[in-house]
């Protein structure tokens, strides 16, 4: 599973907050996904909840 940040994202700041080991914030606050975007298996709970609770909806989870 693969995870994407969309232009939609507003920088509420979520994603890194509930998942730090995916993501992570840039000068202004707005997320992306750390490295390939490749989710290990043990962190797949992370990557979902993260996906559910942006507000903006600007996060998918996919297949590669």
């Amino acid at each position: 599973m693969k995870l994407r940040i969309d232009s939609a994202c507003t920088g509420h700041g979520l994603c890194y907050s509930l998942a730090s080991r995916l993501f992570k914030d840039d000068d202004q606050g707005y997320g992306h996904v750390l490295g390939d975007g490749v989710v290990p298996e043990g962190l797949l709970a992370e990557a979902r909840s993260a996906v559910a609770n942006c507000p903006e909806r600007a996060i998918s989870l996919g297949e590669d």
